[in-house]
This record gives structure tokens, C-alpha cells and sequence, in this order.
């Protein structure tokens, strides 16, 4: 179980985190979460789950990925799972831990009450969701330019 402290200052330096003017909430929140250990190739979500946790890596590495497709691989301080939670809706992708992963995870009161308190939080979770929908854009779009010329080479 990892302390108090370690938690907080870990807090402290994920993206969604920094840069928070009232971070008072921290400490309450670093008490509050559930820390779990996820062994090697375990499968944290699959996708079409209901999704209601936010997790951040604290140490280890996770494949995101639909079927064989891998998405990303996170490293610690990275965080996964907000989109369903926020929508409300299943989860879009798959979550596999690649070699034992620590996590912490907030529940959607959580993440919400965090946002409330400090609405700074929400600005960096949207900041990070734009980068990712940037990066999926840029690998779809050389995707879709990739398949474009194999059709014309085929013709």
C-alpha cells in the first residue's frame, strides 16, 4: 500500500492534476482512493463494459486496444477510462495491463467532486482528450491515406 504522502506528491505530477491554483482537495482525495494491483495480461475492461471508474497508473504499463488493434500504451502517471465515465455510455476500447500494473481509482462522485472543487481539473481533462483525438486523427487520417493508395495501385 503505497502512503499518504507518496500519493499526494504523486497526484501532484498526473497531467490532470498540475497546475490546480486550489488544490486542497488533494490530500482528502489521495485518502479516498482505491488503490489496486492488476497482474500481468489482465484484462481491466473490455469494451461494451459499463464504465464508472477513472484509473491512473501509478507504476507498471496497460495496453489500450480494440481486439488486436492496440490504441496506446500508457505509462504510469497516464490516466484511462474518463470517456465512458463521462458519457455515461460503454466503454469504447479494451484496457489490458501488460506487466503487473498499480492503480488508483476514483469513481465518478469522485471525479465529480473534484471538478466542482477545483474546475481547473476539467480544463486539463479536456486539454488531454483533445491531444488524444489529435493523435487518433493523425493515425487514422495516415490510415485511411494508406488504404487510399493501395486501392489506387490495385485499380
Amino acid at each position: 500500500m503505497t502512503t499518504l504522502e507518496t500519493r499526494l506528491r504523486f497526484l501532484q505530477e498526473v497531467a490532470i492534476f498540475q497546475e490546480i491554483e486550489h488544490n486542497d482537495f488533494l490530500p482528502e482525495l489521495a485518502k479516498s482512493l482505491e488503490e489496486v494491483v492488476f497482474p500481468a495480461n489482465h484484462t481491466i475492461f473490455t469494451k461494451g463494459d459499463e464504465g464508472q471508474l477513472l484509473y491512473i497508473l501509478v507504476s507498471g504499463k496497460v495496453k489500450v486496444h480494440l481486439d488486436d488493434f492496440t490504441l496506446a500504451y500508457l505509462e504510469p502517471g497516464s490516466y484511462f477510462g474518463e470517456m465512458a465515465l463521462f458519457e455515461s455510455r460503454t466503454r469504447s476500447a479494451s484496457a489490458t495491463a501488460i506487466e503487473e500494473s498499480k492503480c488508483l481509482i476514483l469513481n465518478g462522485q469522485q471525479v465529480y467532486q473534484a471538478i466542482k472543487q477545483s474546475p481547473d481539473i476539467a480544463i486539463n481533462i479536456i486539454q488531454l482528450l483533445a491531444q488524444r483525438i489529435r493523435k487518433f486523427n493523425r493515425l487514422f487520417g495516415a490510415s485511411e491515406e494508406l488504404f487510399y493508395l493501395k486501392l489506387k495501385k490495385s485499380a
